[in-house]
């Protein structure tokens, strides 16, 4: 049976598929990155997980995979296929994607940016299926952003497309590990919430999930906590939709989990900012932590129905990858 092999690598946990061409599931694994083992072993995770996916499509569906979609996270070079820089996966510059498809008999690999290519998923058989514009936002330990236009997502002239998180909100602000203060996700990712929600109850181990709690019942911190959160987020969001005008905008990550708690008062914040510009429509995500894996599947899908065209140095010699990147960025 023909398939595709899906991985998405997280900083703790990696995400993995055999894909049919009609985008079935046909066999799911997890395995944990390595990355405590330094940047070496999670590499070699990656390339041992990929390798067993393979050997596991081979022997049950009677062929090996086709071809193979990755998802990392931090800064990408996806025409070049190098993992440029990963703060929590201790890496710079490295040719994934040779180095991927040596390991799987030189099939061909798509390499992505994670929260692009979920938001390749978002878009096409998620919360954005049928719009041709869309801004696919997830609020984790940061908050970064998809830019989807007619089914692909917008990577940049330098891979950085999206990084609304680094939009500056609150101008002299808390700093960010960016070099900024006052950005974004400073105030409105899961992590920042879940900061401010601990200081203000004293309760150093509270989360986001728990501020969403108290906010449902009735906590005048938490409210505070949440209001600022999500005045913040508007704002940001606000200034992304005034440049990209979306026609659906998707919030998805840990803190969209807390439903109508978060989208109810933020339709209204965003509505209440916007001036001559056109809402879209304000959803939440609907394919939760699936959509990395889902994503990789489609950039997957994408290389055995695309023209071909010449492969570049990286993607044929592991040892070509030289990068025009800052050295420090974080995401």
């Amino acid at each position: 049976m023909e398939h595709v092999i899906a991985l998405d690598v997280g900083g703790t946990g990696m995400k993995a598929a055999l894909v049919g061409a009609d985008g079935t599931l046909l066999h799911r694994a997890r395995r944990a990155t390595a990355r405590d083992r330094g940047p070496d072993a999670a590499v070699a995770g990656i390339l041992d997980f990929a390798a067993d996916l393979r050997a596991h499509g081979a022997e049950h569906l009677g062929e090996p995979a086709s071809a193979a979609g990755l998802a990392v996270p931090g800064i990408v070079d996806e025409t070049r296929g190098v993992a440029v820089y990963s703060a929590n996966l201790g890496w710079r510059d490295l040719p994934l994607r040779a180095l991927l498809a040596q390991r799987l008999g030189g099939i061909p690999v798509a390499l992505g940016h994670d929260v692009r290519t979920g938001g390749l998923a978002e878009g096409r058989i998620g919360a954005g299926r049928g719009a041709d514009r869309f801004l696919f936002v997830p609020l984790g330990t940061g908050i970064a952003g998809a830019i989807g236009i007619d089914g692909r997502v917008e990577a940049g002239a330098h891979g950085f497309a999206g990084e609304i998180g680094h939009i500056v909100v609150r101008p002299g602000g808390v700093p960010c590990p960016c070099g900024q203060r006052g950005c974004l996700e400073r105030y409105a990712s899961a992590a920042a919430v879940g900061e401010a929600w601990a200081a203000a109850c004293g309760a150093p181990d509270a989360d986001a999930a728990r501020c969403a709690e108290a906010v449902e019942s009735g906590d005048v911190r938490a409210r505070k906590v949440w209001r600022e959160a999500v005045d913040a987020l508007a704002d940001g969001l606000v200034t992304a939709l005034t440049l990209l005008d979306p026609r659906t905008l998707i919030i998805g990550g840990g803190l969209a989990e807390a439903g109508e708690t978060l989208f109810t008062p933020l339709r209204e914040a965003v509505r209440q900012r916007v001036t001559f510009q056109k809402l879209p429509s304000l959803v939440p995500a609907a394919l939760g932590d699936t959509a990395g894996c889902l994503g990789a599947g489609l950039l997957a899908r994408d290389l055995l129905t695309a023209p071909a065209t010449p492969a570049t140095d990286s993607a044929t010699d592991p040892s070509a990858a030289s990068s025009p990147y800052p050295s420090e960025v974080t995401t």
